[in-house]
Formats: structure tokens, sequence, C-alpha cells
């Protein structure tokens, strides 16, 4: 490997490997894209270095890892603001399927922003609504990702059950069963890298249970495990689709998951709010994950989902954002606090920690994208995938601890992200694309998508 290392000096680190290892005064290398060193004291003297941080006042952690996400969502926030989850996907949907390319291609430069602007390095997408007019929706979002540096798991998602059938989407929204498989195995063809430090994998992922039917979500089982993709879904994000599963298929959601093959170490679930014993036992037998969401599951009052239970029985956890129009923040590194927070709320003060939780944010959600020797801790020979936390500044001053300053203290400003060891945000702005190019993308096709649904009905 050529030489051309960057070092970083004198930070407050916070490895989150297996020990939960801290050094209060630290360095870390890197070399190309990977973590070369990590120790206490200053680095030792070294050939081919081509960038020295000074970093004391500054926390060093994992980049933060998104596990769940609609980028699509971007330019249509602040939308039906009291809405329940049903009314506000039925207020939605006639919106959503007026999307083309060129709008998913500037929500994706939005959302891929502001995740990138709040500490994640990582990110997977949801991608599930495919209007037939509406060009390569894929595509577009993979490249906005690609050109600002985002490592990206982007999902072939689908729908094919529609109101005609008994499901929650507008029936302009679905797509024929055999259709989205095979547009699922050509994305997977198209697009997925399995190799170590591959910056594109693919998942497949039909949208919930009551937006789909059992055909697609047993042929994209038995698809994803032919082609070694992993499976993504929502699940028991609600009381009503506790409500709907038992009438439409007599069993709640994760018996119903269970029944058609979509419980494993190869699956991980949205947000899995209301999910009783018998389900966090399933859930933890077979290795299923789970994708943590607490600011959409309180904005659209869904509920807080039981995960000091999930981590106790060892259930993969990690944090998401989830789409932007109940989340309309979009940032990662707020979900860190709200995380505790609401968590605090539910089961008591000991329920999360400040070191917990940014173990969720970050190794916690590598294991749930299956990439956990790859991502999530600072250690030798993982990716170098970093974040690095200024906290000397006015916000974060006079707090000892670091890693509470982080995740309980206000968002903390970020003066360097590395991604696949290159700098994609510096001193809080975005190295590969212009931010206020970006902003004016983002109103441009949200106007378009408002003026579109309201001159062909949504």
């Amino acid at each position: 490997m050529p030489e051309n290392r960057i070092v970083i000096e004198n930070a407050y680190i916070a490895t989150v490997d297996a020990q939960d290892t801290e050094i209060a005064s630290g360095h870390l290398v890197v070399n190309g894209n990977l973590i070369e060193a990590v120790g206490a004291g200053p680095a030792p003297g070294l050939e081919g270095v081509v960038r020295r941080v000074d970093a004391a006042g500054h926390l060093l952690t994992p980049g933060l890892v998104n596990t769940h996400h609609h980028f699509y969502q971007w330019i249509t926030r602040g939308l039906a603001q009291q809405s329940d989850l049903f009314g506000w996907l039925t207020r939605l949907y006639p919106t959503w399927a007026h999307l083309d390319a060129e709008m998913n291609h500037a929500a994706a430069l939005g959302s891929a922003a502001a995740l990138m602007k709040s500490g994640c390095t990582t990110s997977m997408d949801h991608a599930y609504v495919f209007p037939r007019e509406g060009g390569d929706i894929l595509a577009a979002e993979i490249e906005a990702a690609h050109a600002l540096g985002l490592r990206f798991q982007p999902t072939r998602g689908a729908m094919d059950r529609g109101h005609k059938d008994g499901g929650l989407p507008p029936d302009n929204c679905v797509e024929d069963t055999d259709e989205a498989l095979a547009a699922m195995e050509t994305a997977v063809d198209r697009w997925h890298d399995p190799s170590f430090g591959s910056m594109l994998r693919i998942t497949l992922a039909p949208t919930s249970p009551f937006s789909v039917t059992p055909q697609l979500l047993r042929g994209a089982a038995e698809l994803a495990r032919a082609k070694g993709v992993r499976l993504h879904t929502h699940g028991s994000e609600t009381v009503e689709e506790e409500k709907f599963c038992h009438e439409l298929f007599g069993m709640g959601p994760t018996d119903y998951l269970e029944s058609v093959g979509w419980l494993g170490e190869d699956v991980w679930m949205a947000h899995c709010v209301h999910m009783n014993d018998s389900d966090i036992a399933k859930f933890a037998a077979t290795g299923t994950g789970v994708a943590h969401c607490p600011s959409s599951n309180a904005r659209l009052a869904a509920g807080i989902a039981r995960v000091p239970d999930m981590l106790k029985a060892r259930v993969p956890v990690g944090l998401g954002v989830d789409g932007t129009a109940s989340n309309e923040s979009g940032e990662l590194g707020t979900e860190l606090r709200n995380a505790l927070l609401v968590n605090r709320l539910a089961a008591g003060p000991d329920a999360l920690t400040a070191r917990s939780t940014l173990r969720l944010g970050t190794m916690g959600g590598a294991q749930v994208l299956g990439r956990e020797n790859e991502i999530g801790s600072l250690e030798p020979g993982k990716l170098a995938d970093l974040a690095l936390w200024k906290m000397d500044g006015v916000l974060h001053a006079g707090i000892a601890d670091k890693v509470a300053a982080l995740v309980l203290g206000a968002a903390a400003p970020l003066a360097l992200l590395l991604v696949n060891g290159r700098p994609v945000v510096e001193d809080g702005l975005l190295t590969g694309k212009d931010e206020g190019e970006i902003a004016r993308s983002v109103t441009a096709a949200s106007a378009r998508l408002t003026e579109k649904a309201q001159r062909l009905g949504g």
C-alpha cells in the first residue's frame, strides 16, 4: 500500500471497541482508506504523512451509521403535521406518486447532506416508491450519495398491494409482483458490491406488511438469499398496523413476517415499537435486527420502542433518522440524544447511558447492516470512517465527560468527517458539493413536485 497518511493527535478518543476503550489524549493514524493505528499520546514518527490534525479539545468517534431512511421525503417536509402514521401516509402517498428521478436526486442530496453534517458516514435508504413514468429513481440517489462521498446501502423496495386489494397505498403507487422482483434482481446485478470496503451495497426491501403481498415477501426473501444480500422492511410500527395484520393475516406483524421467511441474521426491521416479549425473543433467537427511529416515532405519536429490553436480549439495534417528512431535521447526530431521552421516559434513568447510546449509533448500526467487521469502531484494520467533534466551543466547554457532551448536549459541530479515508466534511461544511446549490435544487424540486401533484391530482 502506498503511504498516504492522515494523523490525528491530542484527541479524546472513544473507540467503541468491544471493551469500550477510551483514550483521554491520543492519536489515530489513517493510511489510505484504513485505520492503521490508535493509541495514547502522540503518534510515532511516520513517513508519508500528508496531513496532521491537532485535535486538542475534540472528541474522536467512529462515524455514525444510519439504519433507516427515506431520502425522497426531503422535498415533502412539513406536511401532515398532526397525523398518525396511516393518516400521514394517506395524505402523502398521492404526492409521492408523482416523483421522478430528477426530484429524487435533489432530495437525496439534501438528505445525504444533513446526515453527513451531523456525523453520519454510512447510510442506508429505503426507496420503495417507483412511479412508472419516474425514470431511474434508484440511480439518481446512488449518484447523489457518490457525489458527496457517503458510504451507501440503498434498497430496491416495492409495493404490490394497493387500495383495491386491501392495502394502504393508492393503486397508482404499486407495482406488479413479478415486475418488482425483476427490478430487485436487476438492481443487485447492476449495483451491489460485496467486497471489503465497498461504498455501495444493495438491500431488498418490500415496504411493509400492509403494503405488499405474501408473494412479494417470499419472493424477495428467496431472491436476497440467492444473491447474498440483506433484507429490510417496516415492522410493528403502530397499534393500527398490529390491528391491520391481525385482520388481514390472523396474526401480529412478527409472527406474520416469520411465516413468510423474514426473520434471520440477514434481516432488519424499522421501528419495532409495539413488540411483545415473544416478538423480542424471536428477534433475539434469529439475530433479526432493529432500526430504532425515536424522533420519527415521536413525530407520528407511534410510541417508544423497547430498546433496553431488546439490548438485554441481545437483539442487534441501530439508530435511524427515518424519512424526513416525519423527522424534518434529517440529522442522525441528534438521534443520539433523542434515543437516550425517550428510552429514559419509557424505562427510567438507567435505560440507556451516553456510551450505550453512542454504541447504538455506531457499532449497533454496523451490526444491523452486516458491516461490523468494517465500520462502527476505531480499530486498526477497519475502514477510516470517523467523526472529529469540536467540544471546546461555547456549547460544550465545561462538560468534562466528552461522550456525555456529545450525546446529552447540543448538536456538536464537526471539525472533520472522513469516509473511506477522505475528508467529506471540513469545519462543518461539505467538501463534495456547494451547499447553496443543494438548497436551490431542493427548493426547485419541492415546488415542482407540489405543482405536479396539484395539477395531476395528489
